[in-house]
């Protein structure tokens, strides 16, 4: 069965599911523009066929899906070539069509799960992760933004939504399931078993009965409610002032203001604005809304220069510009909302 994407990713037809696996291993699955046009080719060919009553999504290796290729992007810019939009535009509107999708969609997340594996895993009806798991909406440390649907998985997650989309940190399977992320925990053992039950059904929730075993969260009581503190206010610059104010007899408050100092400040702005916004649209709105931004981020310095700090040069010492958050103008931080004209997105 093959609807494209070469050696990079895997579709199947086993019992009554339409199975997907990404077999990019040593690249930790990371999307690249083909594998994105496959999967999207595969999902419109599986919803009208009758002998699909499922779609089961997997990773090799290590890693679920550690994020979109990114990597094409600095190489555009170097060259002096058009960013790749066009790679983002189909992604957006595969996690759309992820979130309207008319059949059960079951992420199975054993290992890392981040940026653009986020998108094509945690719009579906079953978010399934293992001990392993570890999940992360880490754009704000590469100048860049919770994308893919950030906006419209986080801002239902209150407060804690909040501080993974300032902080970038990576939470475990037991905090993705209290706090709604991850629909059901399995032991990473009990895998093997559990595909097999879920291509032999038409019920994933049938599948899951007697493997479904639930992780305590591994944050505490005392760090969730601080969280809920100090994320819940009602300005950017409010939350820094207090975990500020805090942050000296406070050790969690000292990391995660530690935390948010690394961070680029235009992105975190955004990123709160964003996240703000994300609760009253639905999930097409934060598609459109994504793609305002995206453009401007592609247009910008910091999300060139976080790739170089981190992917490129590797010296995590990235030069923000703005440096600081006092320097940010909101003008700016408008600017990035604005409609895009004959460019929008248009969901």
């Amino acid at each position: 069965m093959d609807f494209g994407g070469g050696d990079d990713i895997r579709f199947e037809r086993i019992g009554r599911a339409g199975v997907v696996t990404l077999t990019r291993p040593k690249a930790l699955n990371a999307l690249s523009h083909d594998m994105v046009r496959a999967l999207a080719r595969a999902l419109d060919a599986w919803e009208g066929d009758d002998a699909i009553a499922l779609v089961l999504v997997k990773g090799e290796g290590r890693a679920f899906c550690a994020g979109g290729d990114i990597m094409q992007v600095y190489e555009a810019r170097r060259a002096g070539a058009e960013p790749p939009a066009g790679f983002f535009s189909d992604e957006y509107r595969m996690n759309a069509r992820i979130e309207r999708y008319r059949k059960p969609y079951v992420a199975l997340i054993d290992g890392i799960v981040m940026g653009g594996g986020v998108g094509i895993s945690f719009h579906g009806s079953h978010r399934i992760l293992t001990q392993n798991a570890q999940f992360a909406m880490p754009e704000v440390g590469i100048g860049f933004f919770p994308d893919v649907g950030g906006s419209h998985i986080l801002p239902r997650l209150g407060s804690y939504g909040m501080y993974l989309a300032l902080t970038g940190n990576r939470i475990g399977a037991g905090d993705a399931l209290g706090c709604g992320l991850a629909t059901h925990t399995v032991q990473a053992d009990d895998l093997d078993a559990l595909v097999a039950a879920l291509t032999s059904t038409d019920s994933p929730d049938e599948a899951l009965r007697g493997l479904f075993k639930p992780l305590p969260p591994e944050t505490d009581k005392v760090a969730l409610s601080a969280i809920d503190r100090h994320f819940s206010l009602p300005s950017l610059e409010a939350i820094v002032h207090s975990l500020r104010a805090a942050a000296q007899g406070d050790d969690f408050a000292a990391r995660t203001l530690a935390t948010l100092e690394s961070r680029s400040p235009t992105s975190m702005a955004v990123a709160f604005r964003q996240i703000g916004a994300g609760r009253a649209l639905t999930m097409a709105e934060c598609m459109n809304m994504e793609f305002r931004i995206l453009n401007r981020m592609l247009a910008g310095h910091d999300f060139y220069e976080g790739i170089r700090a981190v992917l490129v040069d590797k010296d995590r010492q990235p030069k923000w510009r703005p440096a600081g958050l006092d320097a940010i103008d909101p003008a700016m931080i408008d600017a990035y909302f604005a409609p895009l004209g004959e460019r929008e997105l248009g969901l």
